[in-house]
């Protein structure tokens, strides 16, 4: 587990263009006016804008990375912390974890199954799914976020997440919400917060466009390191996203497919 501190409420839908901070002059669940949040910082681009959301709300940003046995772990990780000295994070907590891949049965942790090319248009959950992986995260933040008296946990799950990863539902992170009320100490208030669970990933891309967030340092590909293969799910959508909204996608691709056709193509030109 390492550790850097120093330089580096409810479930929250959001209209990406009327983004109101929370006043920063209400009382805190740590008895003062400084509202603390931790963010799940993958290193990806939902992560990101969502650490840049938590932090436009007024929060001081607690960041929490989970190496959990994934193809792009040092990717991730160099991603992650890059984006906490970003924001100026009060705290980076990495955490290393091995039971997901122990258990596996997701293209991410098991060497034996490929990651599969994108397939934007199938309902089936994909193999890349880690079985209950955001429960396991979320848990870990809970606790992270209890200890140091944080009044929220921020997580970047979005819309075109939830077809396909049954925990990234609104209705999972509100069943969580419960959870954390039932099994954190009575004066413990800790808000689930998934800004843009009810928005698309062009959504997010448009709202980090707003907040000036850093996507050059982040990393959303399943397969590679370095470049981004631009053929998986991550990289179909994260590329459509910025092809939507007419910015070019700042980081390496090996490949970079057009995924917007017809109407959607003459928009981004």
């Amino acid at each position: 587990m390492e550790r850097r501190a120093g330089d580096l409420n409810r479930l929250a839908t959001i209209t990406m263009t009327d983004t109101e901070p929370t006043p920063t002059d209400e009382v805190a669940s740590n008895g003062t006016d400084e509202k603390r949040a931790v963010v799940l910082l993958s290193g990806g681009m939902d992560s990101a804008t969502a650490a840049y959301e938590a932090r436009d709300r007024g929060y001081e940003i607690y960041g929490l990375h989970t190496s959990y046995g994934q193809r792009t772990e040092d990717r991730e990780l160099e991603c992650a912390r890059r984006l906490a000295d970003e924001v100026d994070a009060a705290d980076f907590l990495r955490i290393e974890t091995g039971h997901l891949a122990a258990i596996g049965a997701s293209s991410l942790t098991d060497d034996d199954m490929d990651v599969a090319d994108a397939d934007m248009d199938s309902d089936e959950i994909p193999s890349s799914y880690v079985p209950f992986r955001n429960a396991n995260l979320l848990a870990m933040a809970v606790s992270y976020a209890e200890a140091n008296d944080c009044d929220a946990v921020f997580i970047g799950a979005h819309s075109e997440d939830f077809s396909g990863y049954p925990d990234c539902r609104p209705e999972f992170f509100e069943a969580f919400e419960n959870v954390v009320e039932v099994g954190t100490k009575p004066e413990t208030e800790i808000s689930i917060e998934a800004p843009f669970v009810e928005h698309s990933k062009t959504d997010i891309a448009r709202r980090g466009e707003e907040l000036e967030v850093p996507y050059e340092h982040t990393w959303s590909c399943y397969r590679e390191n370095e470049p981004a293969c631009g053929t998986c799910d991550a990289c179909a959508y994260r590329l459509q996203a910025f092809q939507r909204i007419g910015v070019r996608d700042p980081i390496e691709y090996a490949e970079r497919p057009s995924y917007v056709e017809g109407d959607e193509r003459a928009e981004a030109e």
